[in-house]
């Protein structure tokens, strides 16, 4: 897995796709931190909801950002052919898929570190609710650690790099809609079972600065369900 993993960290900065997707995720967050957080009024830029607003775009920019993350993870290796060295080194499909994952998921996080650094500059106008924030970072890299298991998942099944993005870009695009047409419903117990699956609705203790094991959970849980599957689509091509 270590392997694996180093390989694919090494491919972000060997190609331009780390770069480009570094530069996006810093450049297009620190353009809605300031139209948020900074624009706003002296007197409401520390609320919560300034706050709740700006990661609330976030997730809507994640609907580009990390499919152009996962795109090339195992697509990449079937259009070049160089999968069957995977499938046959002497390495479990677990190991595999986990180091992709573990490689993207190191640049997604490294990449959100620096990215806030960004919250100091709410000290410069007031005192911000450090646990709100700490408590959405924390968040929106659980949200983010699922949504890249997705990505994953749909590049394991094709070798075209622009269908892996496109359809991850509407699968994650779908997941982040479906709690805002819940509510449209007429039908309680379909809303209500809609809004449990929602990842929105798991998300919102944390724009309260609560820290929700059970959200926690429920984002690994959700992840490692797409892990499995593309554990499963490369046992089926092993054996094929």
């Amino acid at each position: 897995m270590t392997a694996v993993y180093l390989r694919e960290l090494r491919s972000y900065f060997i190609t331009p796709i780390g770069y480009i997707y570094a530069a996006m995720f810093l450049a297009v967050s620190g353009l809605l931190f300031g139209y948020t957080t900074l624009l706003p009024d002296a007197s409401t830029t520390t609320g919560s909801s300034q706050l709740a607003l700006y990661f609330l775009f976030m997730m809507g920019v994640f609907c580009i950002l990390i499919p152009l993350l996962t795109m090339k993870l195992f697509s990449d290796d079937r259009r070049l052919k160089t999968e069957q060295l995977l499938l046959t080194a002497p390495l479990s499909l677990f190991g595999m898929v986990m180091g992709k994952y573990l490689a993207a998921l190191t640049v997604f996080a490294a990449t959100l570190a620096v990215n806030s650094f960004n919250f100091f500059l709410l000290y410069r106008y007031g005192s911000p609710n450090g646990a709100v924030i700490a408590a959405n970072i924390l968040g929106i890299f659980f949200l983010g650690a699922a949504f890249i298991a997705v990505g994953v998942f749909l590049s394991s099944v094709t070798e075209n790099q622009l269908i892996a993005a496109v359809s991850s870009i509407a699968i994650i695009g779908m997941l982040i809609l479906i709690s805002f047409l819940a509510d449209e419903i007429p039908v309680v117990w379909v809303r209500t079972v809609i809004d449990w699956f929602s990842v929105m609705s798991r998300y919102a203790p944390f724009t309260n600065g609560l820290l929700d094991i059970s959200a926690i959970i429920y984002y690994i849980s959700f992840a490692a369900v797409f892990l499995f599957l593309t554990v499963r689509v490369y046992e089926k091509r092993r054996w094929s």
